[in-house]
């Protein structure tokens, strides 16, 4: 029996915590699997554990990761596989894939466009964009962003596209917004990379906040997580309509 086992980050924010559940919650609806459960990296109950026996508990002999990341950083390389391991070897009958995450793919940046034009007043090619990325050390992760930043600028026709980052990259969040606020000759819009609602997005909002009480003219545009397109992405990792990865774990 399949069983799809959904693997968030976690957050301290209850709002961003209840955002997932509530996202998977519209998942499972689309999915053809008789056992689905979500569980969270860090921070947030239940954990990969008590998610991953879950699915063994009511029967699963097939389990299907859908890890909820955007970019493949070192949750996906690292963390999620050292918590999968000895869950694999102590239920060894049990098969075990995982999907990719979601990658760079132009379903995304149409939908980070449609959220742009939803939220933002008609853009103009003299505005400016800033994406904000969760951030991380592996160059992989700069590039893609690289790829995010041209998607952007092509579908939005702006010329203006930046990326700034959290943690753990450069230019930080700060640095970014101060910089395409000082030089932006029309409206500035904010992308928050990021699926769902959490102590990020409240450190974002609350800088951008502040630059709108300065004068600037500063749009925030919503999480991913609240495009249907997104929702769909997963559900088709969960249903084997994309690419589950080769390695099949036993």
């Amino acid at each position: 029996m399949k069983a799809v086992l959904y693997i968030g980050h976690g957050t301290r924010s209850k709002k961003g915590a209840a955002e997932a559940n509530l996202f998977i919650e519209s998942v499972m609806k689309k999915v053809d699997a008789p056992i689905q459960k979500i569980c969270f990296l860090e921070l947030t109950e239940p954990d990969i554990e008590t998610g991953f026996e879950y699915c063994v508990r009511k029967g699963a002999s097939e389990i299907v990761i859908v890890p909820l990341f955007l970019l493949a950083a070192g949750h996906i390389k690292k963390d999620i596989p050292e918590e999968l391991a000895p869950l694999i070897e102590k239920y060894h009958g049990i098969i075990v894939k995982m999907a990719d995450p979601f990658g760079v793919q132009d379903t995304i940046l149409d939908a980070i466009a449609e959220l742009v034009t939803a939220d933002a007043q008609p853009i103009s090619p003299l505005d400016s964009v800033l994406i904000v990325g969760r951030g991380s050390s592996d160059p992989s992760i700069l590039r893609a962003f690289d790829s995010i930043k041209n998607g952007i600028s092509k579908r939005l026709r702006v010329k203006n596209v930046q990326v700034c980052y959290l943690a753990a990259a450069a230019p930080s969040f700060q640095d970014g917004l101060d910089s395409i606020c000082q030089k932006a000759s029309g409206n500035v819009i904010v992308i928050p990379y990021l699926l769902f609602s959490g102590l990020l997005l409240s450190e974002v909002i609350r800088e951008v906040n502040k630059k709108v009480k300065a004068g600037y003219s500063v749009n925030l545009t919503d999480t991913l997580g609240k495009h249907a397109a997104i929702q769909n992405l997963v559900a088709g990792k969960a249903n084997g309509e994309v690419n589950i990865n080769a390695a099949v774990i036993h």
